[in-house]
């Protein structure tokens, strides 16, 4: 069953198991905003929180004035991976570890990506599989508190909670800020990563992501 409609926002049921995501504003051009959000992640601040990190793990002090996390190498494989893939269409059941790829039904004849697909593609290429569907993803790792989100995490969504697992998952990009393929007719982009739809969020790890993986039907 598809949750209710809400304004602004369409959902549809996909093939992963997951659901298209509209947001109905107008994204900034997609070429300019990777390259900022490439540029910020190897930024001096970012290389001194990575540099922190190795002194202090899992957190750093203050960098400037603002504070820190040290990022772990395959999160930032991960987004680094999805933001190379702003641009790409959304397709209906497309993509997976190998990269964009035709869908089914009415993503037959597009190459890209679906959320679940855009996710296990970013994923893969760090190392780690994380399943191909939500639901996979969902028990692909550790939960981790929204305060603590890191670049790369899995973030969710689920607008209808009487049903299991969620519905949409997005890579994220920093503490605002998530990468996305959102619904058909759209290109994988940025939005922000706070809504009320938000779920929770899942950092993957190779021995969970192992167990939960599975093919795709």
């Amino acid at each position: 069953m598809l949750p209710t409609k809400r304004p602004g926002v369409h959902w549809a049921r996909a093939s992963h198991g997951s659901a298209e995501y509209a947001m109905k504003r107008t994204p900034p051009p997609p070429t300019v905003l990777a390259l900022t959000i490439l540029g910020a992640m190897y930024s001096a601040p970012a290389l001194a929180a990575h540099r922190c990190g190795a002194h202090s793990p899992g957190h750093c002090r203050m960098v400037g004035e603002t504070a820190v996390t040290a990022r772990s190498p395959a999160g930032a494989i991960a987004v680094r991976a999805a933001i190379e893939m702003i641009g790409v269409p959304y397709s209906w059941g497309g993509g997976g570890v190998h990269g964009p790829g035709y869908g089914v039904g009415r993503g037959a004849g597009i190459r890209g990506f679906d959320c679940s697909g855009l996710t296990e593609y970013a994923w893969a290429r760090a190392g780690v599989r994380i399943g191909t569907t939500t639901s996979e993803q969902w028990r692909s790792g550790v939960r981790v508190a929204r305060e603590d989100v890191q670049p790369g995490d899995l973030v969710f969504y689920d607008s209808d909670r009487s049903s299991s697992g969620p519905e949409h998952v997005a890579v994220a990009v920093d503490a605002t800020r998530m990468v996305h393929a959102p619904y058909t007719g759209a290109l994988v982009r940025i939005d922000p990563l706070d809504r009320r739809t938000f779920l929770g969020i899942v950092r993957p790890s190779e021995s969970a992501a192992n167990v939960a993986g599975g093919k795709r039907a």
